[in-house]
């Protein structure tokens, strides 16, 4: 596959495509408008940050209980499934009468189940996509995530500001409950991609067996922390700047699209390997800028051009799927979808406490030169990994059992932390 055009014309993508983009709009509304109705009542950034991005503290059980379900359920049930989850939960908080204690657990459930739901949407995309139509997927799949999020918070925005918080968390139930019927009338009742039953064992069985390849380990680990932390500082827009949170949350989604076009598919597949680190690096320098507390245009600016760093997740995905066997390749993006998220809820309420004791501008501050930091050890353990054996070394047992020349490749990791290309 060489064009989006190729993609919409391969069966059920399109309707996959059209309820994901329900899906992503309905979250950015209801994250918005949830944000800002605890911001109001506690005025409080921790819990205005963890209210916008706890559920993705649940992934991390989600990934450990659940997982073994995004091969092993119909992609269509479980998909639409989760959907209408969402849909009844996000009319929940949108109750008057739910008292704030209330909100957390809510959130924390919708967390639970949506770290199954990425598994299975992505492996549905796997399997749907010719292998060769699966970075330009995932790519088209992000620009939408971005284009979604800009409208979304754009329109977020002025709903709470005209309507109310409540009225927009209805909106976006409406909008699950949309997905939840286009996905259910437009993909076709496959069965799933693994036999057995989902449970406990095969979701630890198979973590162990992905957790087991140093290769896989640095290539997660590349797309959970350093992303992880950097959303930790967009979780502080509401409490930097209360009256422009959307615009900034728009301009971060603007430049994450802008990255997304631009590794997915205008650079050459030659190229993509080598710019895992510095996308990275460019996804936290920016955030830097915010000791010097910039007025809300420059920090727009500086978000915008922060958050096109975000397009290294493809470089690494491709890298990620490239070390995986297909038969768990929905739990493998779950797996790193589960992880990235969990550490976006872990990056938020560390920012959150950071500017709870000092300033959301501080905790951005921290969380930028945290994720530099990180982002350098694990380009630095990936050169360790590639430095040439010692004759001894080449001569040793374990290396005369080597794999075949097939897993041997592989397992091997190039400059890019820890994994070259790879697609979120």
């Amino acid at each position: 596959m060489r064009s989006y055009r190729h993609l919409f014309r391969t069966p059920e993508f399109t309707p996959l495509f059209l309820a994901s983009s329900a899906n992503v709009l309905a979250q950015t509304i209801s994250g918005l408008a949830l944000g800002v109705l605890v911001f109001r009542a506690t005025q409080s950034p921790l819990l205005s940050a963890v209210s916008m991005f706890g559920p993705s503290l649940a992934q991390v059980l989600g990934a450990t209980f659940l997982l073994s379900g995004a091969d092993r359920l119909p992609p269509r049930a479980a998909l639409t499934g989760i959907s209408l989850v969402f849909a009844a939960t996000t009319a929940v908080l949108a109750l008057p009468a739910l008292p704030l204690w209330a909100v957390f657990p809510v959130i924390l459930g919708q967390g639970l189940v949506a770290s199954l739901g990425g598994g299975v949407r992505w492996g549905l995309v796997n399997e749907i996509l010719t292998k060769d139509g699966f970075m330009l997927g995932r790519s088209l799949f992000n620009m939408m995530a971005g284009i979604t999020q800009i409208a979304g918070y754009a329109t977020g925005g002025v709903l709470v500001a005209v309507l109310s918080p409540r009225l927009s968390l209805l909106l976006a139930a409406a909008l699950y409950a949309v997905a939840a019927a286009g996905l259910r009338l437009g993909l076709d009742a496959r069965p799933p991609r693994a036999e057995g039953r989902p449970s406990v064992a095969a979701t630890w069985r198979d973590n162990a067996l992905l957790w087991s390849s140093r290769p896989r380990r640095l290539v997660l680990l590349a797309l959970w922390i350093p992303n992880g932390l950097i959303v930790g500082c967009e979780s502080l827009y509401v409490s930097y700047a209360p009256d422009a949170a959307g615009t900034l949350f728009a301009c971060a989604a603007l430049g994450m699209f802008v990255g997304d076009v631009t590794v997915g598919r205008l650079l050459p597949p030659r190229l993509r390997p080598r710019l895992g680190v510095p996308l990275l690096l460019l996804l936290a320098a920016p955030y830097l800028f915010f000791a010097l507390r910039p007025a809300v245009p420059l920090a727009a600016v500086a978000a915008a051009v922060a958050s096109v760093g975000f397009g290294a997740s493809l470089v690494q995905q491709e890298r990620l799927m490239a070390l995986t066997p297909d038969e768990l390749s929905g739990h493998v993006l779950g797996l790193h979808g589960s992880g990235m998220l969990t550490m976006q809820g872990v990056g938020a309420a560390l920012a959150g406490a950071v500017a709870q004791l000092t300033s959301p501008a501080v905790g951005m501050t921290a969380m930028a030169v945290v994720s530099v930091a990180v982002t350098l050890s694990l380009a630095a353990a990936g050169l360790q990994r590639r430095a040439p054996m010692s004759p001894a070394s080449a001569m040793s047992p374990a290396s005369a059992a080597s794999p075949s020349p097939r897993s041997a490749k592989r397992g091997v990791i190039t400059t890019d932390i820890p994994a070259p290309p790879s697609p979120e």
